[in-house]
């Protein structure tokens, strides 16, 4: 050995600072994905996450959030106002709105905008729920519905960013993120996290793909975008003339590549390319077998509403959360863009709902009998409400009332939770914030939200920033 190598291979500073790399490799590595620490081992359906054992008794191990984007008026879905309906196209009492925000009613003169639609009590609950949504009222029992939400933020891309990061602060993690961040992930044959993405006729919404970001976590806990129509990921095939056995001489001849440079450094994203390269070499395996339908019967396709498997509608993407749940994701979310209903609200509305209810009834029946929706947290709902006063023929943004609307995962079934005032405008009783909720869904995780934190520009970062109570009341 000449005296070179040799000299950088004893040296006192290369000897230390290559074990302080490597040691914080293990340990980082021990942290994002346990079985990189041993390949010799079986590897383990999934890897851990930060927390080693629940802050609270575990009440659901996954969540489906179904995104109504656009912001679903609550009062053609769960919030019954037989008063506003009195005063349609009265003037609206300038008491409940002077000094106000409202979105793009300002300095215009306000008109009471009764609901256009009945509704009925449903179910043994008797929970009053609008005829838009038959389905949704066959499966009343199983329903906890929020009555008296409220948010921040009055424009669609930062109420997105608020509900789904906590904050309107770009860069933040989604909880989706904090969810893996630190439960981890039950699968390794398909991502912990994954989104899906469906259209309506009326009412489109952008959705960016900043609302199922990282953020400052490493990108591994960030969300998949799978496509709804035709193949759920690009290129999952190998390419002509490229054999399984060649792909996987690839795949470890690029992590020892990456092993290399992980003992010089410190550095999260190198770890998440080695486990991502080997997430996307067991996705050739997984995804084609994910998005199968061939073995579901007629029966099922009819009862989510499935004309056609992987058509890109809501409904097929609800069978396909179905199946992903069983497949131990831990964080599915379905955006369906068709909510924004400032004008001619009476057509577009009905569509958007026909759209989703069937599928979103189905999802909750269907996870019923087969015993998962006891460990299943349902989240539906938009990033706000929409005004009790008329926009023409719609309703505008309306941040100070809403409604979603929770189901399995240890929700108090066949209840409602909080009201707003006769009218509809503001919640009243037992407001429940977007930090509230945050903290309630971790809850049901068995994660107390004030303890899943990361430092981060000197400070102990979270999902509900500096806010955020547990609602009990909505917790079986």
């Amino acid at each position: 050995m000449s005296e070179t190598p040799f000299a950088l291979s004893v040296n006192r500073r290369t000897f230390l600072q290559r074990s302080a790399y490597g040691l914080g490799g293990l340990a980082l590595a021990s942290l994002l994905d346990r079985s990189l620490l041993n390949r010799t081992q079986a590897a383990p359906a999934g890897w851990n996450g930060v927390l080693t054992e629940p802050h609270f008794p575990i009440k659901a191990k996954r969540v489906i959030h179904l995104c109504m984007a656009g912001g679903p008026s609550h009062l053609e879905t769960f919030d019954w106002k037989p008063r506003l309906k009195e005063l349609h196209d009265q003037p609206f009492p300038e008491s409940f709105t002077k000094g106000q925000q409202l979105a793009q009613l300002q300095n215009k003169v306000l008109k009471a905008r009764g609901a256009f639609c009945n509704f009925q009590r449903c179910g043994k609950s008797g929970l009053e729920i609008s005829d838009l949504f038959p389905h949704l009222q066959s499966v009343a029992d199983d329903l906890c519905i929020v009555r008296s939400m409220q948010t921040e933020q009055i424009n669609h891309d930062p109420a997105h960013a608020f509900m789904n990061t906590g904050s309107i602060i770009k860069g933040r993690p989604s909880m989706g993120s904090w969810l893996l961040y630190g439960l981890g992930s039950e699968t390794e044959t398909l991502p912990g996290f994954i989104v899906l993405t469906s259209a309506g006729k009326y009412g489109l919404q952008p959705v960016s793909a900043r609302q199922w970001s990282a953020g400052f976590l490493p990108s591994k806990f960030q969300g998949i975008q799978f496509q709804s129509r035709g193949d759920a990921v690009h290129y999952i095939g190998n390419p002509d003339g490229v054999c399984q056995s060649t792909q996987r001489q690839v795949i470890e001849e690029i992590n020892r590549l990456n092993g290399l440079l992980a003992e010089e450094r410190i550095d999260p994203e190198i770890q998440t390319r080695i486990a991502q390269y080997e997430m996307a070499f067991r996705m050739q395996a997984s995804v084609p077998e994910l998005t199968d339908f061939q073995r579901e019967p007629q029966a099922m396709l009819d009862l989510y509403g499935v004309k056609q498997p992987g058509d890109g509608s809501f409904a097929s993407n609800c069978l396909l959360a179905r199946r992903l749940a069983e497949r131990g994701v831990r964080m599915i979310q379905l955006y369906h863009r068709a909510w924004d209903h400032h004008g001619d609200i009476e057509k577009a509305m009905p569509s958007a709902a026909a759209d989703v209810d069937q599928a979103s009834a189905a999802l909750i029946k269907d996870l019923k009998q087969r015993g998962l929706l006891d460990d299943t947290l349902i989240l539906w709902g938009g990033e706000f409400g929409r005004t009790p006063m008329g926009q023409g023929t719609g309703r505008d943004h309306h941040i100070l009332a809403f409604s979603v609307a929770l189901a399995g995962g240890g929700v108090k079934a066949g209840t409602s939770f909080g009201a707003t005032d006769e009218l509809g405008y503001r919640a009243v009783d037992d407001v429940v914030n977007v930090h509230d909720l945050h903290a309630t869904l971790l809850a049901l995780l068995g994660v107390d939200h004030k303890r899943l934190t990361v430092k981060y520009q000197g400070l102990d970062a979270r999902l509900t920033g500096i806010a955020g109570n547990v609602v009990s009341g909505v917790m079986a």
